[in-house]
Parts: C-alpha cells; structure tokens; sequence
C-alpha cells in the first residue's frame, strides 16, 4: 500500500532527493516554443513547432523545461511527449485540441509511450474543444451526440516517475487522463472543467497503474470523474494496485469515485479518502463486470450528493453501489471482496446497494458510519436500480429502493450505520434495510425505520 501518513523518519529520506530536483530544475536549459516557430495566435497550426521543442528539450534531458508562454493559444494536434522534460504551460497559456482528425496519432492530443521523469506542470489550460466534435444534441436524452472521431485529452503510456500538477484541462472530448501502465505517478491540484452533458468525459483513469496518488484536485465532468480500470489492452501491463486518491472535491452526472466497469485485470489496494462528491448518478461505485479480482479496497471519510440524471447516464442515484454481475453470457466473472467503507456522509435518491448475483456473490464488505439521508428532489422516474452494462441481468431493474439492499453476498457487516428519510417519501422507498440471500449478515449499532413504518418492516431478511 501506498504509505497513508509517511513518518518523521521517512519524510526526512525524502528531503535530499527532492533538494536534489529542485537544484537540477533550477538549471535546466528552457526551450521556448516561440523559439521554434509556434504562433500562438489562436488559428494557426503549431504542432510541428511545438514538437520540435519537444525533441530538443528531450535530447538535452536533465528535466529541461519546454515552455508554452502564456497570453496565447496554440491549434494543436497530437504532441508526443518524451522523457525526462517539464512539459510548462506558464501562466494562462492555452492549446487548443485542433478538429481536423488528421492531425491526430493514436487518437489523444497529449500523448506519451514510455516516457521517463516527464513532468507536466502550469497554470495553463488544454481546451479539448468538445463541443465541436459533437454532431447534434438529443434533446430528449439530455446529451450530445458525438462525431466518429473524438479524442482523449491525454493517453500516457507506460510511463515511470510521471508528475502532473496544476494544469487544466476543459471540455475533454472523450476520456481526459488517462493512464495506461504508468506506475509511480503523482497528479497533483489538476482542474478539470468538461461539459457534464457530453458523453464519455471521464476526469482522471488509472488503468493497469501502479504506485499512483491523486489528490486536491477539483473536478466537473460529465462522466466518471475518478476511476480505477483494468481494460482489455493488445499486452498485460500488469494489475492495478497502490492507489490514492484524497482530498478532492467532485461535481459529475456519472459516478464520484469509482472502480471499473472495465476489470479485465487484477485492481487491488485502492484508497479513496476525504472526497466531497457535490454531484453525481452514484457517489460510490464499483462495477466488476470481467474476469479481473477485485480487492482490498478501501472508501473512508467522504460525503456526497448522488440523483438521477437522464436515461443514458449509468446510475440512478445510488449513493454506494457494490456490484458483481458478468457483463455477458461469456463472461467468467472474477471475485469481488474485502471491501471497506466507512465514515461516509450521503445523501442520495436511491440505496446503498451491494449486489452480486448466485454465481457471482460478494464477499467481506465492511459497512461503517454511514449516515444516509434518502430523498426525491429530481423529476426522472423512480423504483429503479441500474445494473448495467449486463446482458445477463435486467439492465435497467424495477425495484423497489429499500435504504440498504444487500443481495448475493456473505459475511457483510453494518456498523454504526443509519437512514433517513426526507418528507413526503415516495411509494417505491421501503425498509431501512432488505437483504436477500446474505448469508453472515452483522448488524451492529443498526438504526433507523422503514420509509413507511405504518406499510413496511424496518428490516426485511429473507
């Protein structure tokens, strides 16, 4: 695991290297893109010049700064960045995602393969331009409709001793960062401002990463803000393990925090820790739907709001949902289990839900200190569970919304947990507690009635 609270003794080991960086940063040659022939005037094409930077600032190494000055806006399509470079957009310096598909290499507008010691650091901003390339927006749905080509903001690859810190990014077109087999990453104050109706705008993915913390940093994004994958890729790049995430704040119309639905791997020793989630379709999820396990994972210290959105977005307002269910027929589905959350501060529209299915159940779930508060504020229709992406089980599931469904699962413990209900509940929301085929189940400190107490039991096991 990722050390939580470093030492006295260790920080100091920490104090000659970074003095040491900090000292070979200072002297680092700087390569101005200006230099290299990049306008900046907002229509012009500068890739080249920037790439050219890029290539000299990298043959010199020694952490030498490529330097994107500020005032400007640079058209750019896709950048390859190399090792060992600080990659500076200074002061409120802009590039700007080009739409012409045929300035793109491999489908992402930063990008790197390999890369060692890279630095991405500034004030800047990268604007993905999302709007452009979406053909139409589906009033009915909420959502705009993309074009068939969109890019990533960022696909970093097999990348080591990677540091991005305080740069934006804005109106991602797709994924934003996204990490692939990069290990030892420190992300650091990033802003991220997409659109919350475009589609696929994830804020942060680490998938097949390692040794990874992501922390303070403010996040608005249609889709998944943060989120831990392990997807399909042409090599193994290993599991995903040794994750951080704290200490930021979340507005999404997905899910807050997150693992999966892309679990082809192994995803295990994960911390998410004191996240404010304003906004979201779940504030807690995870989503194993492949033949990766997934384990030893921790939530703790988070508070959250979760609602319904419009149909295509996944989730309808679960504040926690835990679920195992294979994606398909096919699928061998892998384990989930020992999974911890607690000190967690809802409020939701619908349950906390931990549900796998009779060949898929869930194992050793700790629940505790949740304070749920359940609710109706939005106009979308209620009495549903989202279970998707399934073929297997009904996707879009009418239910009834107890305030903790347990279902498939064993040897799950509530501590210290508690519903409340807001006024005028509706019909559809039931027991403070429903568990079905929840062997070991351990109530301690319970508290809390049925939404009806007159209608329905406080608590339904069966």
């Amino acid at each position: 695991m990722i050390e939580p609270n470093p030492t006295r003794r260790s920080a100091l080991r920490l104090v000659p290297a970074v003095a040491l960086a900090a000292r070979l940063r200072a002297q680092a040659k700087v390569f101005n893109v200006s230099d290299y022939g990049a306008k900046g005037d907002g229509a012009t094409l500068d890739t080249a010049a920037i790439q050219r930077a890029i290539d000299e600032a990298a043959q010199a190494g020694n952490g030498a700064r490529v330097l994107v000055p500020g005032g400007k806006k640079y058209v750019i399509g896709t950048l390859e960045l190399k090792s060992n470079i600080d990659f500076h957009l200074a002061d409120d310096a802009e590039l700007l995602a080009t739409t012409d598909p045929s300035q793109y290499r491999g489908a992402a507008v930063l990008a790197a393969h390999g890369a060692q010691g890279l630095r991405i650091t500034g004030t800047g901003n990268l604007n993905g331009r999302a709007r452009d390339f979406m053909a139409s927006y589906d009033q009915p749905n909420e959502w705009w409709l993309p074009k068939p080509f969109r890019p990533k903001m960022f696909v970093l690859t097999a990348c080591r001793d990677l540091e991005i810190h305080d740069i934006s990014f804005s109106e991602a077109p797709e994924w934003g960062l996204h990490m692939v087999g990069c290990e030892q990453v420190l992300v650091d104050r990033l802003k991220i401002r997409n659109l919350l109706d475009v589609p696929n705008c994830d804020g942060i993915d680490p998938d097949h990463c390692r040794d990874v913390e992501i922390r303070n940093c403010d996040i608005v994004c249609g889709d998944d803000a943060i989120v831990v994958k392990s997807t399909r890729q042409p090599q193994d790049y290993g599991a995903t393990s040794r994750i951080r995430v704290h200490d930021c704040v979340i507005e999404t119309q997905d899910c807050g925090v997150k693992i999966g639905t892309e679990t082809t791997g192994e995803i295990h020793d994960v911390v998410f820790e004191r996240c404010q989630i304003r906004s979201s379709s779940r504030g807690i999820g995870i989503q194993l739907r492949d033949e990766g396990n997934v384990y030893d994972i921790e939530f703790r210290d988070i508070k959250l709001v979760s609602r319904y959105h419009s149909d295509p977005w996944w989730g309808r307002g679960e504040a926690i949902s835990l679920t195992a269910i294979p994606r398909n027929p096919q699928t061998r589905i892998g384990t989930l289990h020992d999974i911890r959350i607690r000190n967690v501060t809802a409020r939701s529209e619908n349950s906390v839900r931990v549900c796998g299915t009779a060949g898929s159940p869930v194992h050793k779930v700790t629940l505790e200190n949740i304070a749920l508060t359940m609710g109706r504020w939005t106009r979308y229709k209620g009495g549903l569970w989202d279970n998707r992406p399934t073929t297997v089980e009904t996707d879009i599931e009418t239910h009834d919304n107890p305030a903790y469904s347990i279902r498939h699962a064993g040897q799950v413990t509530l501590t210290k947990c508690g519903i409340s209900w807001e006024a005028n509940p509706p019909d559809y929301f039931t027991h403070a507690l429903e568990a079905e085929n929840a062997a070991g189940l351990d109530l301690t400190g319970f508290s809390g009635t049925a939404a009806h107490p007159g209608r329905d039991s406080d608590l339904a096991i069966r």
